[in-house]
């Protein structure tokens, strides 16, 4: 079974239909990628599976469990995390803070317990301390606990956004447009530790406009253009789609008129 289900995905605001019909499903253990023209839908596809929208139709299913209509927070706590496309760290929060703040969704204290600090809650707070240590050093950041977010280089704080997303203790990650923005250096890096994520089971959901980058590292690839899938297949069988050929060339040739 997969891990994720997707079928007949539509999401439509006041009769406009940015997501038409979409199907697709994500596999235990894989790197998917989700790419398409601007405009395409795939960013609306995320925030449906995150339920910050609730699809108009459709099923949406993680291990079992349909998602149409819990909220984000609900979602979260049954492994899904993501990354936005513009960066959303605490900015005048250490490094260290922001991560333990990714971590409450773990967290099983009662609001007393909160309070008054019990044994309890203190070995929770204790671990989640030490876990985000662990998702920091993961992602390349050790050393940077106490430098506050704002200070960090750009790449960097794509890299704690990762590391806060894994506070959540994720099965599936969603990173949308990790790459934006990013110099060559610092994509290869991003590429390394999406691989990391994979050996540590982690299965890995992407939005991705550097091509180089999504047929390097994807297994799979689902295409969509104007909210609906138009192919769907390994790198290599994606690359030679003819309606994906026609998808990029029309958007080069309307960006260029």
């Amino acid at each position: 079974m997969a891990l994720l289900e997707v079928e007949g995905l539509t999401m439509e605001f006041g009769g406009l239909r940015a997501v038409d019909s979409v199907d697709f499903q994500v596999h235990e253990g894989e790197i998917l990628s989700i790419i398409g023209p601007n405009g395409a839908g795939k960013t609306t596809v995320f925030n449906v599976l995150t339920g910050i929208y609730h699809p108009t139709r459709g099923e949406i299913v993680f291990r079992g469990q349909r998602l149409n209509d819990l909220k984000p927070h609900h979602i979260t706590a049954l492994g899904i995390a993501r990354t936005f496309q513009n960066i959303r760290l605490f900015r005048e929060m250490s490094v260290w803070e922001n991560v333990v703040v990714g971590a409450h969704t773990r967290l099983k204290s009662g609001f007393f317990s909160s309070i008054f600090k019990g044994p309890a809650t203190r070995r929770e707070e204790r671990a989640a301390r030490e876990r985000a240590y662990k998702h920091l050093e993961f992602v390349g950041l050790k050393g940077l606990e106490t430098t506050k977010a704002r200070q960090l280089p750009y790449g960097a704080q794509r890299r704690l956004e990762i590391a806060r997303a894994l506070a959540a203790e994720p099965r599936l990650l969603l990173l949308d447009e990790p790459a934006a923005g990013m110099n060559a250096g610092e994509t290869e890096e991003l590429m390394s530790l999406i691989r990391k994520l994979k050996e540590q089971n982690i299965t890995v959901l992407l939005i991705e406009h550097d091509m180089r980058m999504v047929m390097d590292i994807s297994e799979r690839i689902v295409v969509l253009d104007h909210g609906r899938k138009i192919a769907e297949g390994t790198p290599a069988e994606v690359r030679r789609h003819e309606a994906v050929i026609a998808a990029y060339l029309g958007a080069s040739a309307r960006a260029g008129g």
